[in-house]
């Protein structure tokens, strides 16, 4: 394997607490949810009138607090959560889920998924997230259904709206879930703040996108190229660790031609190409590289050359 530890430009861009909060029924919204302005009471007045909700939930920060939310609002009993269990899952995030969900005292389910089942989802254009999301509703809604439950949503924001390339919400909102957090006009430094607030574990959990945004578009998607990725993301961690760089935002992405680029914190940018050792951690590829510019969410985005025809 060669490694870059010069940072690169080429190559393929990548992707006081409330005491009311972890635990129990709908709480009093007089506190932290009115301060917080309109749109977390317009969100608790939204779940409230539901006879019952499973939230879509990945484990990230908005899928949380929309659980912690309803929770809220319906009690624990009336709200269910269902993380999809595929190969584009790591293993730590759903132990983290189930860990989340046990604390606000909700039924979680864990279904599996087999997104790798549909030809639109392995061929990997710029529209894999509408099949992904599609497989996802095709499990979580007969799920709901079975068990009763009147309505499906997910933790979609009002920034995921105003980005424009979200594949992933067509579907979802073509399979009949809902939108509470983007209805309500939460943005993610909205949720972030409120789940400060409320005490919530995931505050500022940092974005944690399935395995599948690592590979770049048009490069098919494999379960041994989720677990490459895998793998190497782990093996990366450890290194970054040994080496006492506190990385938060890291991703390795495949790029294709067995050659990875490897995206961090900007600010740790220049730390990890001085100590070019960490990058030979990452083994499964070729050719590594390093991004100057860091880690952005939905990097591989940049590449497509025509993102309006998946919009």
């Amino acid at each position: 394997m060669t490694t870059q530890a010069t940072p690169q430009t080429t190559g393929v861009p990548g992707d006081a607490t409330d005491d009311s909060v972890t635990n129990g029924g709908p709480a009093d919204r007089s506190g932290s949810e009115r301060a917080a302005g309109d749109p977390v009471e317009a969100l608790l007045d939204r779940l409230a009138s539901l006879p019952s909700l499973m939230v879509a939930f990945s484990g990230g920060a908005d899928s949380a607090f929309l659980l912690a939310a309803a929770v809220r609002a319906l009690g624990p009993d009336r709200v269910e959560a269902a993380t999809a269990v595929s190969p584009s899952l790591p293993r730590s995030e759903l132990d983290r889920a189930r860990e989340f969900t046990a604390g606000l005292g909700v039924a979680h389910h864990a279904p599996a998924t087999d997104e790798l089942s549909r030809e639109g989802y392995r061929a990997n254009a710029g529209d894999r997230c509408f099949f992904c999301k599609t497989e996802l509703m095709s499990v979580v809604g007969p799920l709901a259904a079975a068990r009763g439950v009147a309505a499906v949503a997910t933790g979609t924001n009002a920034d995921d709206l105003r980005a424009g390339f979200r594949p992933g919400i067509r579907a979802a909102a073509d399979a009949g879930a809902i939108t509470p957090l983007a209805d309500a006009g939460l943005t993610k430094t909205a949720i972030r703040a409120v789940s400060k607030a409320w005490g919530l574990s995931t505050w500022d959990k940092p974005a944690a996108a399935c395995l599948a945004s690592r590979i770049a578009y048009g490069v098919e998607v494999t379960a041994d190229g989720l677990e490459r990725v895998a793998a190497a993301e782990r093996s990366l961690r450890r290194a970054l660790a040994e080496a006492a760089i506190p990385v938060r935002n890291l991703r390795v992405r495949d790029l294709g031609d067995d050659t990875a680029k490897i995206e961090i914190d900007a600010e740790l940018v220049a730390a990890v190409a001085d100590r070019p050792g960490v990058l030979a951690a990452v083994e499964g590829f070729a050719s590594v590289r390093l991004d100057e510019r860091g880690f952005r969410s939905g990097a591989m985005n940049e590449l497509l050359p025509d993102p309006e025809r998946y919009r």
